[in-house]
């Protein structure tokens, strides 16, 4: 029968030890960039929610800045009634 040896039971344990760790870092790396992935998923919605509003309010200004610019001004065309002299 053969001697049990503690010195080779010690590095099975810490092999088994680094092995266990190794298998919770990877674990927590995986947890890590699946949350990233989620972020980044969120981001890019958001990113995309937002250059529609913009575009919609870009193309909404320039709308109004062309109305602005073609409609005519009917200000100009308006008689100032202060030149009259009402009569006494």
């Amino acid at each position: 029968m053969e001697r049990f040896d503690v010195r080779r039971f010690r590095n099975f344990t810490e092999e088994a030890r680094e092995r266990a760790e190794e298998l919770v870092n990877r674990a927590r790396i995986m947890e890590f960039l699946e949350k990233k992935k989620e972020d980044e998923k969120l981001k890019r919605t958001l990113m995309l929610v937002l250059a529609a509003i913009g575009a919609i309010a870009a193309v909404a200004a320039v709308s109004y800045a062309v109305y602005r610019f073609v409609s005519p001004d009917y200000l100009e065309e308006y008689e100032d009634e202060d030149d009259v002299v009402p009569e006494a």
